[in-house]
């Protein structure tokens, strides 16, 4: 797929060059060319007075086809047989979008032992569950789930495809929709339906948190996206709803993995899992260094809480990368989020200002975080967090 440019109809009048808002067209040898910067995103070809640019490959779905891609499907992504929260979070949202559409919402679920599972997914507001109860599926492998979940969506066409933007989601998703040959929107925080064109809108963050970017996907079917934990609420369970759970097989003499699993560690920073944790308490730059997080650490478990981190405390080495909340960390929703010498970066606050109360602590009266908290502390970190332990431990 790439922007073919028509030398013979263009007339060099350079209008697609300043429409492009990647700087992606340049000027070479009295022609127009496209770097590898471009995104295929289509304003030059909006902007072309001579309807002399195209994209190569981007119609692999012809428009008029778009009829038979209906529904709405989810990876159902499980560990060790638990179906993960993220897809509960994505039934949630998925069901809006299903609703507003008039069509029906999936999930296509993979593993061994999966059957109560499946039934739960069902009182979850699927429709339908598509099952491969196979041993060979009990661990994750990126390229046998990608051959699997590409036949599926070949025999069922669904027109959007949401996974969770998980490690496992993150590896395999772009896979498949390479082999799908469409689109695919990562790190979504926001959907909705174009009510007019029936495309679904997918916003994310984009240089670096500083704008908020909505893609759509108007060439090829499936629209893929995967979604950060957290920015939905997950689905309630209703043991009324209906659904059917479809069991499916693959044969696993013609679809071989290009590795093998010999063992599934789990490390220590890997059960700080903050995600699920309903009180957080995160340290930044203003705490001062790693004897700093020791104080973090206590009043997290004086509260009874989980301990966070800003990206810059991460990136200084003074704890862990699965500590890390924001926009290159995890996105987090807790029921109380204390900041404690956090600035308040954009890329911060999109991984923390849907927590339901939050809490900042920093020495700079004029600091942004200020801006999010419900309740705010001015003064230092050092200072104040001890009185705070103290008085947690008084009862």
């Amino acid at each position: 797929m790439g922007l073919l440019i028509d030398k013979e109809q263009c007339t060099m009048c350079e209008a697609c060059l300043s429409s492009c808002p990647f700087g992606s067209l340049e000027v070479r040898d009295e022609a127009i060319y496209a770097t590898e910067s471009c995104t295929l995103c289509g304003a030059c070809i909006d902007a072309c007075p001579m309807d002399a640019i195209s994209i190569e490959g981007g119609r692999e779905v012809e428009e008029d086809s778009f009829a038979d891609y209906k529904g709405i499907l989810i990876f159902g992504e499980q560990r060790q047989g638990k179906v993960a929260s993220v897809v509960y979070e994505l039934l949630g949202e998925g069901r809006k979008l299903a609703d507003q559409l008039g069509e029906e919402l999936s999930v296509v679920l993979l593993g061994a032992g999966l059957e109560e599972e499946a039934k739960k997914l069902i009182h979850g507001s699927a429709d339908k569950v598509y099952l491969y109860d196979d041993t060979n599926l009990e661990k994750f492998h990126d390229d046998v789930f990608t051959e699997v979940i590409a036949n599926l969506v070949h025999e069922v066409k669904p027109s959007i495809m949401l996974c969770g933007a998980t490690a496992i989601g993150r590896s395999f998703f772009p896979i498949l929709a390479g082999k799908l040959k469409t689109g695919l929107t990562a790190d979504c925080t926001e959907l909705a339906i174009d009510k007019k064109e029936g495309y679904i809108l997918q916003t994310r963050p984009a240089f670096g948190g500083n704008i908020m970017a909505t893609i759509i996907c108007p060439y090829t079917r499936p629209q893929m996206a995967t979604i950060r934990a957290k920015v939905f609420k997950p689905a309630p369970l209703d043991i009324h709803h209906k659904g059917e759970v479809i069991t499916k097989s693959f044969d696993s003499t013609k679809i071989k993995s290009r590795y093998v699993i010999q063992q599934v560690v789990e490390t220590v920073e890997e059960t700080a899992n903050i995600a699920d944790a309903d009180i957080i308490v995160s340290g930044g730059r203003g705490v001062g260094g790693p004897e700093g997080f020791k104080l973090i650490e206590e009043l997290a478990l004086a509260i009874g809480g989980a301990v966070g981190a800003s990206r810059a405390a991460v990136d200084a080495g003074w704890i862990k990368y699965p500590h890390q909340v924001g926009q290159t960390g995890k996105t987090v929703c807790p029921k109380l989020y204390i900041a404690c010498g956090i600035s308040g970066a954009i890329q911060h606050l999109a991984g923390m200002q849907s927590a339901d109360v939050i809490v900042a602590i920093n020495k700079d009266k004029d600091a942004p975080i200020f801006d999010v908290a419900t309740y705010g502390i001015v003064g230092e970190v050092d200072e104040i967090i001890p009185l705070l332990i103290k008085k947690l431990k008084k009862g």
